[in-house]
């Protein structure tokens, strides 16, 4: 299995702003209408888990439903989904060793992990195996954080960094283990 983070932040860290919008991310010119390697990334995953407010702010942006792969909501209070999503969008709960074993049982082994809260409770479990991380280049002087607290370091090696759109790096790192 492999759990792979894919987000975007400011520069000083902030996946979102004080107010929970995510309005910075669209500031960048990209003309050519690039998704900056995203369609590459989403061919090498199964499914997505996302957090309930991660989900909240995706049905807010008033699109269709951007994900053609199964996503999983980690949830234990959300108990029903809008009808628009039956097929696509699964409540799930648990520890979250617990809910990756059920996921990898039915098939779902590469998995992509989003939301703020989500990734932090997988790092702080050493569930994350590659972290994708593309900086755009604002500073938002506060918000909601990528990273909270760990209880011991998480070594990660970089891979790669690549420049897009001339003013975004987007850095890949992969988990150390021993």
């Amino acid at each position: 299995m492999t759990n792979i983070v894919y987000i975007a932040t400011s520069l000083d860290g902030f996946i979102a702003d004080r107010d929970n919008n995510v309005d910075w991310l669209h500031d960048i010119p990209n003309p050519d209408g690039s998704d900056l390697g995203f369609g590459d990334f989403m061919t090498r995953i199964d499914a997505l888990v996302m957090g309930r407010n991660t989900l909240e702010i995706v049905l807010s942006f008033g699109i269709d439903w951007p994900y053609n792969k199964p996503v999983f909501v980690l949830s234990n209070t959300l108990t029903e989904l809008p009808a628009e999503l039956e097929g696509k969008v699964f409540l799930v709960n648990g520890l979250l060793p617990q809910v990756i074993k059920q996921l990898s049982d039915q098939g779902y082994n590469n998995l992509y992990i989003d939301g703020g809260k989500t990734i932090q409770g997988f790092l702080q479990q050493d569930l994350i195996d590659e972290i994708i991380i593309t900086t755009i280049p604002v500073l938002l002087g506060g918000g909601i954080t990528l990273f909270g607290e760990l209880t011991a370091p998480l070594k990660f090696k970089h891979v790669k960094a690549e420049r897009l759109l001339d003013c975004l790096v987007q850095n890949t790192f992969v988990r150390e283990r021993e």
